[in-house]
């Protein structure tokens, strides 16, 4: 590992999203947005829906979009398990736009039967992908 580096491994369940040498890693925790370099204090944060950026040892960033999840950080060693984490590439905008339009038509609708709490949290997760993967 190079000096002053992090080892940074990004984990979903559906596949490891990234690995490698940082110098910086930083994340939207739920009570704030936060960064870690390297000797950081020991650390166990909940994310929310927000942008994860990394900053590489030969000083190249990586972006995700992510949903949420943890991130545990040990003497130089940062493991995030996320819901999801998708670079903008990944991300498909028809896709995104059309869970946005059935998030906004459930919240407009009135119905006890529907559970607003879990539509607005689908609602945020789009519009972060359609805002990330537009952003340049």
């Amino acid at each position: 590992m190079a000096e002053k580096a992090i080892k940074v491994e990004i984990v979903t369940p559906r596949k490891a999203v990234f690995s490698g040498e940082a110098v910086s890693f930083s994340a939207p925790g739920v009570m704030g947005g936060f960064q870690v370099l390297y000797n950081h204090a020991p650390m166990l944060a909940e994310i929310g829906i927000g942008e994860v950026t990394v900053q590489d040892v030969q000083g190249k960033g990586s972006r995700f979009a992510t949903s949420g999840g943890f991130v545990d950080v040990f003497k130089n060693h940062i493991v995030m398990l996320a819901e999801s984490a998708e670079r903008r590439e990944e991300i498909d905008i028809a896709r995104a736009e059309a869970a946005k339009e059935r998030a906004m038509k459930r919240l407009a609708e009135r119905s006890a039967n529907i559970d607003h709490q879990r539509a607005r949290a689908a609602l945020n997760r789009a519009l972060n992908r359609l805002r990330f993967a537009q952003k340049v």
